[in-house]
């Protein structure tokens, strides 16, 4: 049965340097793990809940237009000049009421970009992924989504044999940082500019010039770290290609949710250094961005009549980002202290906590969550130092509808614990597709936890706790 989808793909309409048209590789048998009805019935593929088959990248459906993006890097600071999508194809874009979305399949054979890989995904990836968007997206923290999770019947070799799968993805767009330096690197200022006004009718529309993306695209990214910040969620590998242009959150590879608070939390097995550590991570977004200022010199000299113009405008704005990740961080954490309206004082509050926290190893999630329910102090081990801080929010905050509301909507009862993350995964690896299935329902609502769920608040015991976590591709 063919799938009439209404696709309308505005990015193969770019010239075709931007990409390579690329089918995706059939796999043996395609089966559903974990589909997302709502998300699908939004973009009007509720029809595909039947087809594994569409999913996995077997069958291509009518109006779509596979291919695979090009772009360049800045990896842990090192300069790649080409890499673009080796594992992922998109298969081409829908328009909602809610918007422009791409459908993309990540894990559906080689592209012109794959190098050594196999363009393949296992299922670990493709499940962490899956759980962890839906999780920030029911926290309205801007993400890709997932639409599926798909096994495919192959077996991928990593370290060992792996069942495969494939995650269809949902996003904005799937424009990088790393797609405007591609095209920087290669000294093609048409395409650059072809880039912006794409961005900027897709994105952006209310930017009125070339500056005023910049100026959108960096405050959308300020405001996207803070909200990382108030999850207490470190990325883990945040390369220029993988920062969305859309201010979206992209490619969940190594990341984790802090469970014992520490502001230096890392988790990468490979960020040796601590690059992307959790309190590095403005920082890393504020470099990631100047490697994008530099992107729009040459089209701003232009505009500007200077590079010295062109320069100095895009400095300015740059330098406004610490600003805006500071009033978005204070009201983020305001609110999960249930203050409305916060302050420059009400930092100092919250930055109080979380040093406390910080020497005695409490669990981030527990104690914001707790303090509307009276049990932060639990998490303590020497609650007397956490009573003398209690006080002082009691004389700061009120606790009326108006901060309850605030504090259960900026504090889920239930993260994307990373040990259960594991749990789940060497269950599916195993054929038990359950434990997966059971995150993936209660993290789609983590405001709401049942009593038969109340297990996953806990933090992991010691000989659970996963120290590393790998890109897993």
């Amino acid at each position: 049965m063919d799938i009439m989808t209404q696709f309308d793909n505005s990015y193969a309409r770019l010239p075709e340097r931007f990409f390579s048209k690329v089918d995706p590789t059939p796999v043996p048998t395609p089966e559903i793990i974990l589909f997302n009805t709502k998300l699908a019935a939004q973009l009007g593929v509720s029809e595909w809940s039947e087809r594994p088959d569409i999913l996995a990248g077997n069958t291509v459906p009518t109006g779509a237009d596979p291919l695979a993006q090009v772009y360049a890097a800045h990896q842990f600071g090192g300069w790649v000049p080409r890499l673009g999508d080796g594992r992922a194809i998109l298969l081409g874009e829908v328009v909602t009421d809610q918007g422009r979305f791409d459908i993309q399949l990540k894990g559906a054979g080689r592209t012109p970009y794959s190098r050594s890989g196999d363009g393949r995904n296992w299922l670990g990836p493709v499940l962490r992924e899956y759980i962890v968007s839906e999780f920030m997206a029911a926290m309205n923290v801007p993400t890709t989504r997932a639409l599926a999770a798909t096994a495919t019947g192959a077996r991928v070799q990593r370290e060992r044999a792996y069942p495969g799968g494939v995650v269809t993805r949902v996003a904005a767009s799937h424009i990088r940082v790393g797609t405007f330096q591609y095209f920087t690197a290669q000294g093609d200022t048409s395409a650059v500019k072809l880039l912006i006004d794409h961005v900027r009718e897709r994105h952006f529309p209310q930017a009125a010039d070339t500056l005023g993306v910049y100026e959108s695209i960096v405050a959308a990214q300020a405001k996207l770290i803070a909200k990382w910040m108030g999850l207490g969620f470190v990325h883990g590998v945040m390369n220029t290609d993988n920062m969305a242009i859309s201010g979206e959150t992209i490619d969940y590879g190594p990341c984790a949710f802090i469970d014992s608070y520490a502001s230096n939390a890392c988790f990468s097995s490979i960020d040796h250094q601590g690059r992307y550590a959790f309190d590095q991570q403005s920082n890393i977004a504020g470099w990631n961005l100047a490697q994008l200022g530099s992107c729009f010199v040459p089209l701003l000299s232009e505009e500007l009549g200077g590079q010295e113009a062109a320069v100095e405008s895009l400095t300015d704005v740059l330098n406004s980002f610490p600003a805006i990740f500071q009033a978005e961080w204070r009201s983020v954490f305001g609110a999960k202290l249930g203050i409305t309206s916060p302050d420059e004082t009400d930092l100092e509050l919250a930055q109080e906590l979380l040093d406390l926290m910080q020497t005695q190893h409490a669990d981030f999630t527990n104690v914001f969550a707790g303090l509307s329910t009276g049990t932060a102090r639990d998490e303590f081990t020497d609650p007397s130092a956490f009573d003398l801080w209690f006080e002082k929010w009691q004389a700061r905050v009120t606790l009326d509808d108006d901060a309850r509301a605030a504090m259960n909507a900026a504090n889920p009862k239930i993260i994307p614990r990373t040990h259960q993350l594991e749990q789940a995964i060497q269950a599916a690896i195993e054929g038990d597709f359950a434990p997966a299935q059971r995150l993936a329902r209660v993290l789609s609502d983590p405001m709401h936890l049942s009593p038969d769920d109340i297990d996953l608040t806990r933090p992991p015991l010691t000989h659970e706790i996963v120290p590393n976590t790998f890109c897993g591709t």
